[in-house]
């Protein structure tokens, strides 16, 4: 292990965060993540790194052409960077567990920094609004409770948690406000905490999304957030989606695929863009022959008009949903021909309708590189099934949950500017 800071990934998903603080010259201890397949993509990507820094990145390359299998590839690294990824469910129960792993992958280090944030669904304002009960009672609104157990045994100096902006007006059943008890637990800890919205489209992200960073710091000092650098790339969505191949609706292949000429510099300035290794995961779902009409339909309005398809708009053959009073914007074009897209969220998984591709000639939904782009995850980084049959389900929805890479890059770059030891 280098002398670089140490952390810790939380609820680590498909690992947005974590890679952004990798790029920044942070070394990852451990990843705790109860989905599996967000699990392998982990380890996935820790044997792409380890790989990468031996100059054997050939077998990585193997592996996205699908010559070796995923077993072979990681029987290529050592065994304790496969095993630093705990897939685990955190609760009461696990702790013990979990805490005995960290330790042994740590063996006498300090853990300098914590990173991560539980899942969203029972703070987001969508979750709330579609359960019955606005979420009350999921378990999952008291995840902080066990982040607070990570940060009272290992003490590191700072950590970064992030979540939708949905928390700020959570509450519980009691009507205490949830992130109001967090930065009180917090604070009890022995963290003073300080918060932003953050939208990432301020900073290199070709997408709109906007998060609470709330970042902890041992002790009672104020004053250090570290807000990151703007960054606003005279670029258009376009320039996401203009190198790849030009696919219709179920076309495209999981594996390994040819970009096009590309003679830009935003997608090798953000990291995506890798001209060593192949592109994987450019497979288009196959769609019904109305959502195709749907989809041709919401193409032509936004291209000739730069207006959204309103669901009751179309010819009542098309219509199949009865609800005609919400959801209007169902089917929603990926715009091109702006600076930045809509939010990417995890939905995508379940069906395309809100992520169409503007092209006129192609008539279908984006494709797991496409939504892994616009999070600025770089083309290399493959995202695992539960089962080592590629599919796209998976990756669609740890591509929706995760934090863009760039963004926490450059919160990760800032904070080194800002730390005290």
């Amino acid at each position: 292990m280098d002398n670089s800071l140490t952390f810790l990934d939380l609820f680590a998903g498909a690992g947005g965060l974590s890679e952004g603080f990798i790029r920044a010259g942070y070394s990852p201890i451990a990843h705790v993540e109860m989905d599996p397949a967000a699990c392998y993509t982990l380890k996935t990507r820790a044997a792409y790194h380890w790989l990468k820094k031996q100059k054997e990145i050939q077998i990585y390359n193997d592996y996205l052409y699908g010559r070796i299998s995923r077993s072979q590839l990681y029987s290529s690294v050592p065994e304790s960077l496969i095993n630093s990824v705990i897939n685990s469910e955190i609760s009461e129960n696990s702790l013990p567990a979990i805490f005995s792993k960290i330790d042994s992958l740590l063996d006498g280090q300090s853990l300098d920094l914590v990173v991560g944030g539980p899942p969203c669904q029972a703070y987001s304002l969508v979750g709330r609004s579609r359960d019955l009960n606005g979420m009350k009672g999921d378990k999952r609104n008291y995840l902080f409770l066990y982040y607070a157990e990570f940060l009272k045994k290992y003490k590191p100096l700072y950590f970064v948690f992030e979540n939708v902006i949905g928390l700020l007006s959570a509450k519980s059943p009691e009507g205490d406000l949830y992130f109001k008890l967090m930065r009180d637990l917090f604070r009890k800890e022995g963290y003073e905490t300080e918060f932003k919205i953050l939208s990432a489209d301020d900073y290199g992200v070709l997408q709109k999304r906007k998060r609470i960073i709330l970042v902890g710091k041992r002790g009672n000092d104020i004053g250090f957030f570290p807000e990151p650098d703007k960054w606003k790339p005279d670029v258009n969505v376009s320039e996401i989606l203009g190198d790849l191949p030009k696919i219709k609706a179920g076309e495209g292949s999981l594996f390994a695929c040819e970009l096009g000429k590309y003679e830009g510099n935003y997608l090798y300035e953000s990291g995506i863009r890798d001209d060593d290794l192949p592109v994987t995961l450019h497979q288009a779902r196959s769609h019904t022959e109305q959502d195709i009409n749907i989809y041709r339909i919401a193409i032509q309005k936004w291209a000739e008009k730069r207006e959204r398809l309103n669901y009751n708009d179309l010819p009542d053959c098309l219509k199949t949903h009865k609800n005609r009073s919400s959801f209007l914007d169902r089917f929603k074009v990926v715009a091109a021909d702006m600076d930045a897209s809509h939010t990417v969220v995890a939905h995508i998984s379940k069906d395309g309708h809100y992520y169409i591709h503007p092209d006129i000639t192609q008539i279908r939904s984006l494709t797991p590189r496409e939504a892994a782009r616009l999070q600025t995850f770089p083309d290399n980084y493959f995202f695992e099934n539960k089962s080592e049959k590629r599919g796209r389900t998976a990756a669609y929805r740890q591509i929706g949950n995760a934090v863009p890479v760039l963004l926490s890059q450059k919160i990760a770059e800032k904070l080194k500017v800002v730390w005290q030891f």
